[in-house]
């Protein structure tokens, strides 16, 4: 067995993912796992379509077996994502990281992952941020600085800087894991047009909320996942149906509850606060609270913290289990294999919650309660419960 990991939030699964998988196999991966955010996203909304859904794309298109990331890490910038997905495949004692990214180049990401552990660029980074711009580009003005424009000019794509951060956590975990980069194919991240039949994960979200055909932009069987959840009222998922119940909640919470919360610093709670009290609608919530310095994304996920109970120091450390989302025949060999070997403990069925300490209960029943707050966010409104009656699913 040559076992591949990767840090996937699929959402939704789409023609770029399988070319990265195919790529990897090629490379000579016999089994494929992904660590796979579940119903909230690091862009801080909720996923278009359901884990479950999401877990059968990717298992009907060569992933082998699915393993949850759970929200905190899920819910949070590069960094902190890309460390606890690690994490996981760390525990899971897999062979290779495999990643898409824009230069295509696994030893120029290794030599910009490591001008960026330098303490000299940490005082650079401090002088830039004095200038009001975001960490994003003081990271980038630092790295031109000190190491040149060709490293500096790998922090401006968004899957260079992921497989980055990828190498920063395996290099934080002294992991054996290698990695493996291919170049990214198709559309840029956020592109509003499909290349090459590949387009962004965001223009194929824009054409499921209106209703557009996506047929050609996803597998097959992706793709009819997607229109049978989209017939049953599952999908697709959008913030906007759960928008008064979230500017509830906020108006309910305090300045020191907004200073608990993951991505806050310098202040920032006072105006995340004040936005909270005077917006009527989230549109409005995200404008009071933009600047330069902070990125909508990183707003949108503090507003979707705190609506749904996050603090910084759930982030902290490393995910505290192994949950599966679902696998194929393939997959059950690979649950064979970390049978005595993970260093987690791995969630199959409702009795191995017992073996998890306090922390990982706690982070379950966290994961639970989201759930039922997504069961909101879609058309035909779901009972509380699904995460734990949905079950595994198995191809």
């Amino acid at each position: 067995m040559l076992v591949a990991g990767i840090v996937s939030e699929y959402n939704p699964f789409h023609n770029g993912h399988a070319a990265l998988i195919a790529q990897t196999r090629k490379a000579g991966a016999t089994h494929i796992t992904a660590v796979m955010s579940g119903n909230f996203v690091q862009r801080g909304e909720p996923a278009i379509l359901s884990k479950w859904a999401r877990t059968r794309q990717a298992l009907e298109n060569g992933v082998d077996l699915v393993v949850e990331l759970p929200l905190p890490w899920s819910l949070s910038g590069a960094e902190t994502f890309a460390f606890g997905g690690v994490s996981l495949l760390n525990a899971m004692d897999v062979d290779i990281l495999s990643f898409g990214s824009e230069c295509g180049n696994t030893a120029d990401l290794l030599q910009a992952e490591k001008a960026l552990h330098s303490d000299e660029l940490r005082e650079k980074i401090r002088l830039e941020l004095k200038s009001g711009v975001t960490f994003a580009r003081a990271r980038q003005n630092a790295v031109a600085g000190l190491y040149g424009e060709e490293t500096s000019e790998l922090l401006r794509d968004p899957n260079n800087i992921l497989g980055i951060e990828y190498l920063k956590a395996l290099r934080k975990l002294n992991s054996d894991i290698l990695p493996f980069t291919i170049k990214r194919v198709g559309a840029a991240h956020d592109a509003h047009a499909a290349e090459g039949g590949v387009a962004s994960a965001s223009q194929i979200r824009k054409l499921m909320r209106a209703g557009e055909d996506f047929s050609e932009l996803m597998p097959p069987s992706s793709e009819e996942t997607a229109e049978r959840e989209i017939k049953a009222g599952n999908a697709p998922a959008d913030i906007a149906l759960i928008e008064r119940a979230v500017l509830a909640k906020l108006r309910t919470l305090s300045p020191d509850r907004f200073a608990a919360l993951p991505d806050i610093s310098e202040g920032l709670e006072n105006r995340v606060y004040a936005a909270a009290r005077r917006a009527v609608n989230l549109e409005e919530m995200y404008s009071l609270i933009k600047s330069k310095r902070y990125t909508h994304a990183r707003i949108r996920r503090i507003i979707l913290s705190a609506f749904l109970g996050l603090e910084s120091s759930m982030s902290r450390g490393t995910p505290p289990y192994l949950r599966i989302l679902g696998f194929n025949q393939r997959g059950t060999e690979i649950l064979r294999f970390m049978k005595g070997r993970a260093a987690l403990p791995v969630i199959t069925n409702s009795s191995d919650i017992f073996s998890l300490d306090k922390n990982g209960k706690n982070m379950l029943e966290l994961e639970s309660r989201a759930t039922d707050l997504y069961s909101l966010c879609i058309p035909k409104i779901a009972p509380c419960g699904l995460d734990r009656t949905m079950g595994i699913i198995s191809i």
